[in-house]
């Protein structure tokens, strides 16, 4: 099958949020006929991109979001790199350990930026009643909603930023934490 009718099916994808139509990968692949595009999908089957759902209807395997692992990039000297396909990654596997308790915010705010979390950055989390000491957390305090770094001295709780211009906070009534950060993503 050829690379650039899974990139468009990809795009596609990526924008609609949804599979395109045989109709529309007619026009996405530039087809005169529906049984071209039968020929096209019946590959990406075969091969385990798409799949058919109980109806009929195409939908992405674990493999259509992947991407290539291609090896290392050395961030102290210049080195020779030479490039070679490891494997392929599928990042919701790579940074979403439990789909269903996991949850992206987007942060608003600098009281984290000496652990490099910046205004802007996406977070995902993971929803959780309870951290351990030194986890960032996603925590209600004293009925608002911060995230910091939870710290635990016995008994005693509080959430410590990551920016020296802010003070630690104790709570006076209540601490619950709402979820553990598991990454932080920020676009260039």
């Amino acid at each position: 099958m050829r690379n650039e009718y899974k990139t468009k099916i990809e795009s596609f994808y990526s924008q609609n949020k949804r599979m395109p139509t045989y109709s529309e990968m007619m026009k996405l692949f530039g087809f005169k006929s529906k049984n071209a595009v039968f020929k096209v999908v019946g590959k990406m089957i075969e091969v385990g991109l798409v799949a058919k759902d109980h109806l009929g209807r195409l939908m992405p395997t674990a493999i259509f979001n992947e991407i290539p692992m291609l090896g290392f990039v050395t961030a102290g000297l210049p080195a020779t790199v030479e490039e070679e396909l490891l494997y392929r990654v599928n990042l919701d596997d790579f940074l979403i350990e439990k789909k269903a308790t996991t949850y992206m915010l987007e942060v608003d705010g600098d009281s984290m930026i000496d652990a490099h979390i910046e205004k802007g950055d996406m977070v995902l989390v993971e929803r959780a009643n309870q951290a351990k000491d030194g986890q960032i957390v996603i925590a209600e305090v004293d009925g608002e909603f911060t995230m910091k770094y939870f710290r635990k001295d016995g008994a005693k709780v509080w959430l410590e930023p990551a920016n020296k211009n802010y003070k630690p906070i104790y709570p006076e009534h209540s601490l619950n934490i709402n979820a553990v950060l598991k990454a932080v993503i920020r676009k260039y």
